[in-house]
Formats: structure tokens, sequence, C-alpha cells
């Protein structure tokens, strides 16, 4: 159960089944022990039944030697068996070292998964189990957020160059919190006080109770050394504990610079969680994005799960998922539900972040109080140093916004010219279910009614180091609307690209398709692609022409057919392809 697995219960049909032919004393359930002296006859009998049985996902057929039965016959039937049922999940572990190394050979040959010990077989197990759970969240069409953030880039922007100005190191709270407001996520109103006196007259402006904590940029775990005080009210109180915890924090930590205090709202939040979320980076996959149970157990706790920036809301709700506090927000003991989209919004929102500045190398939210009201910060951190600007700083490349543009075509409608996006999916099934019989035929060489989802995910959901796609997009009455796209595969090498591209028939002319595959051209040699290559039908003449036109020569003739061309990146026809193109306009 450590792993995330179960044991099959298995149907009564099933333990029948096994009655009829094993010795009394079996143990009548799961796991099947058939008793010391099996032969390979009794175990190909068993690991049939239970490979027969719905309820059933993997057999894990184990053996020890004993006197009176030889493992390497039992290994024999074994593979046999499984040679006759091929679809069959089956793995081995044969235990006793050198007594069973001829078994484990022979495994190893058939092909079937041999392992020491059952832990590690299970551990297997779970492992494809977690990996095809990934494939299919990848193929899913990530949720819209509930609600579009438009983050405030200058803001956050002019924080962290201060930051930098000063030699780099972190930001304190409130501007840390100035950050995350910038992006955003709700903070608790913070203010700076440099003396008990300024806190004092604070709080007493603030009309509220108020959290007092000592600002220091070497103090990290305030709490530890007496540096929070809550539900503080009224000038003398607060001035009256922040003298006395300065006192507090000189002499425990006389070392620590002391740049004065804060001053909060009391967050009145009964039944909230206290979550954790943030950033780190990992020397191996750079950023990535953590979240867990938070407060200031968080250490003993070590409740926690990490994602890959970029995340979308599936991706951030799936990191959640991978917490033992998950299983608090859906509710319990009367309390309501959290808001778990405001918790996968907030982590989204830290995934920007640090998409969008690579100076962050460490981003801490402890706590990050969530109920069913939403989230809110009470205190951050952030760790910055002079940035790398590279992709290769992020394990995975994010959607690459510098790339959108806007293109008027000839009728004067302004489109939007940006990289493909999951959330795109159900835009595509509209704009296929809108081309012409000949265009699909054109496109896909062949009569295709409909893509299945996972087809669909395919063309959406793209690498974009090895692939691109820039999608035509307007606004149309029903929401946005897909006119054409055009896509690229290159090879491991960035040698060539193949290219494809479609535009709704009742758009030629407009401009829009010259203006996609110019832009791809663009896109290709700007990355230093050699080559860029198409397949055309013989008797789709106006693309043969179309392509022609912009450079591609035609290199040779597959099935009799098929006309296969070809565009050199490497020859400077870059300014004559963009004076053949249609000017852009700005949006607006």
């Amino acid at each position: 159960s450590e792993l995330g697995g179960e044991l099959a219960t298995l149907p009564e049909e099933v333990i029948e089944k096994l009655n009829a032919f094993l010795p009394p004393n079996w143990s009548h359930g799961n796991p099947v022990d058939i008793v010391g002296d099996a032969d390979g006859d009794r175990y190909v009998k068993a690991l049939n039944i239970l490979a027969e049985c719905k309820a059933v996902d993997a057999v894990l057929v184990m053996h020890a030697p004993t006197a009176i039965s030889d493992p390497s016959e039992v290994a024999v039937a074994v593979i046999k068996s499984c040679k006759d049922r091929p679809r069959a999940n089956v793995m081995a572990c044969w235990v006793g070292a050198e007594a069973v190394a001829h078994a484990r050979h022979m495994f190893s040959g058939a092909g079937i998964p041999s392992y020491d010990t059952p832990h590690a077989a299970i551990q297997a197990f779970t492992h494809l189990i977690q990996y095809r759970k990934n494939q299919e969240l990848l193929m899913e069409v990530p949720a819209s957020a509930p609600t579009d953030f438009a983050p405030d880039t200058k803001r956050a922007r002019f924080l962290i160059d201060a930051a930098l100005a000063k030699g780099g190191g972190t930001l304190n709270e409130p501007e840390a919190k100035a950050v995350l407001e910038a992006y955003g996520i709700p903070t608790v109103e913070t203010h700076v006080a440099p003396t008990p006196a300024t806190a004092g007259r604070i709080a007493m402006a603030m009309k509220v109770p108020v959290a007092l904590k000592i600002l220091s940029p070497d103090i990290s775990h305030k709490s530890d050394v007496g540096g929070v005080m809550l539900n503080l009210q009224g000038t003398f109180e607060v001035e009256k504990a922040a003298h006395n915890m300065e006192e507090r924090v000189k002499t425990l930590f006389p070392g620590a610079r002391i740049d004065g205090f804060t001053v909060q709202t009391m967050a009145r939040r009964p039944g909230a969680l206290e979550l954790i979320a943030g950033v780190a980076t990992d020397p191996v996959f750079g950023p990535v994005i953590m979240f867990g149970q938070g407060g200031v157990a968080v250490e003993i706790i070590a409740d926690r799960a990490v994602g890959l920036p970029p995340l979308n809301m599936n991706l951030a709700a799936e990191v959640i998922s991978r917490t033992r506090v998950s299983r608090l927000l859906e509710g319990y003991r009367g309390r309501p539900p959290i808001n778990r989209q405001a918790i996968e919004l907030t982590l989204v929102q830290l995934s920007q972040l640090v998409v969008d500045f690579p100076e962050i190398v460490e981003l801490d939210i402890n706590p990050l109080f969530a109920d069913s009201q939403g989230v809110l910060v009470l205190d951050a951190r952030i760790s910055v140093t002079t940035a790398r600007h590279d992709a290769e700083r992020l394990a995975i490349r994010p959607y690459p916004k510098e790339l959108e543009e806007w293109f008027t075509m000839t009728d004067g409608r302004k489109t939007l010219l940006r990289p493909i996006r999951p959330e795109d999916e159900p835009n595509h099934h509209v704009f296929l279910s809108k081309l012409t019989p000949e265009d699909i035929r054109f496109r896909f060489f062949g009569l295709v009614h409909e893509l299945p989802h996972s087809e669909m995910a395919r063309l959406t959901q793209i690498d974009y180091d090895r692939e691109m796609a820039f999608v035509g997009e307007i606004d149309g009455p029903d929401g946005k609307e897909t006119l054409g796209v055009v896509r690229t595969v290159t090879d491991p090498d960035n040698e060539k690209a193949e290219f494809a591209i479609v535009v709704r028939s009742d758009l030629k002319g407009s401009g829009l398709g010259k203006r996609l595959l110019v832009k791809m051209i663009d896109y290709c040699r700007s990355r230093g692609t050699r080559a860029i290559a198409g397949q055309v039908l013989r008797d789709n003449p106006r693309m043969l022409t179309f392509v022609q036109h912009l450079g591609f020569i035609p290199t040779r003739t597959i099935d009799g057919d098929i006309v296969e061309v070809e565009l050199d990146l490497h020859q400077g026809t870059a300014d004559r392809l963009r004076s053949q193109s249609v000017m852009m306009a700005p949006p607006g």
C-alpha cells in the first residue's frame, strides 16, 4: 500500500477454480500460496486462471528453492504459459541467488521481467502504472483557469531588479509579497516599520488586530527566535511587543541584521489549512514547483510533491493529488471543501512567474492559507541571482509567447498568429469540421471524417523543442476561431524540418496561408535548421505553385502521385520572402 497499489480481491468463481486442483491447505486468497511442493504444471494452472480474471491487472509469480521443486523446471513452464498468453501482465521473482540464477537468465531471454525481491517487482509495476497515468494526463485537454490573470511584469521586474542592484540575495517579506501580488496571488496586507514606534503608529492606523514579525535577511524561520507575535492591537501594545521582540532576537541571534518589523492584518480564516508552495532549483531539472502541507512543522511532516514548469490547471491538480494533505481538501467533520481551483491557479501563477523571471532561484510561501473562500499568502520569501537567459534553464520549454504577432488579412480582419497550445483542441475539432473534403484529402492524403482525442492531442500538445505549429486565430461571434495552421517536426540533429499547412477554403487568397508559411520558414531559419521539406499531392497544382513561389524546389516523386518539395534555409531568401508577405498590423 505504501507504493499506491493494492492486492486484487479474488472472486468466488476464481477461488472455486483454484480449489479444484490446489492442495486443501492453500491460502484460499491473495497472495495465492500454491504450497512449497508445487511443480511447473501447478504453477501454470494457477497462472492461467489468474491471468483470465478481470479483477487482476498483473500477476507476480514467486518461487523459493525447496528440496522437492526444481526452479528451472518451473521457470520453463511459466515461460511457455506466458508465450501462449502474450497480453498477460506477468512478472517473476525467483529468490535464492545462485540457486535460481539459471531460471532468472531464462526469464530475461524470454522477455519476462524478473526481480530479486517482491518489493522490487511491485515497485516496478507501480512505476509502469504511474507512467501510464502520466501519459493519459498529458493527453487531457487542460482545464481553463477559473479566472484570467494578466501579471504586472513591470512591477515584478522593478522589484527583482532592485534586489539585484543590491547584490542579489533575498527579497524581504513585503517585497516578495509585492511580486506575488503582481502575479495575482492574494496576500495579506503588510507594512514595513523601521522602528518600534513606527510599528505602533501603523497598527493604530490599521484599526484592526495585527501580527508583528521581525524583518531580517538573516532569519528564515522567524518563529524559532520569537520573531512573530499575533493578535496585537493599538499603539502601546504593538510598540512594547516590538521592543521585546528586538531584544529577544538580539539575544538568540546576535549576528542577525535587523531591518525593522512588518505589521500585517491578522488573517481571520477559521478552519483554513496551512499549506506551503514555492520554487526550488534542481541541478539537473532546473526550476521545480513545490507544494505540500505547511506550517511551523513543515520539515517534520515532510509532505510535499514537485512538478516541472510550465504548469497548467491539470498538471497543477496532479501535483496536489500526490500529497497527503490533498485528502483534507475535500472537507471533513463538518468542514467545507477547500477551493482547490484557487490552489491550482496559485501553482500555475508561480509557474508563470518562474518562467518569466529566470533570476528567481528559490521561492517559499509558508503558510499559504486555503479554505472555501480561496487562498491567502501570510509569509513569503524570494531568492534571486543573476539570470541564465537560455532555454536549457527549464526542463520543459514553456509556451513561446514572444512568437505571437498580429496580421491583417486582405479583407481587413486582424488575425493573431501564435504557437499552438493544448487548450486549442476543442477549436481544432471545429476547424477540421469546417474544412472541405478536398482540403482534408490534400492535408491528410485521404478522407478523414474525425480525429479521435488521442490523435488531436498529439497535434495540439507539442514539444516546442522538436515541433512547432502556428495557428491563425480571430475573435468570432462564438469565441476564438481557428482559421489555419502550419506545423513542422524537426529531426533530432536539426537538419531538416517537415512541414504541413492547411487553411480554410473560404480564406484562399486572404494572404493567411502565405504569412503562416513564411512565419514558419523564418522560425526554422532562426533555429539554424538546414532545410524545410514537405509532401504535396501531384493533383494539387495550386499548392505546388504556392510553395515553388516561396522558393521550394521539387526533389523527388513518391509512388507516382506525391511530390516532395524542399527549401534550403541557408540560402539568403529571407528578405525576398518577407517582401512578398502582407504587412502585419498591431492589435487594436
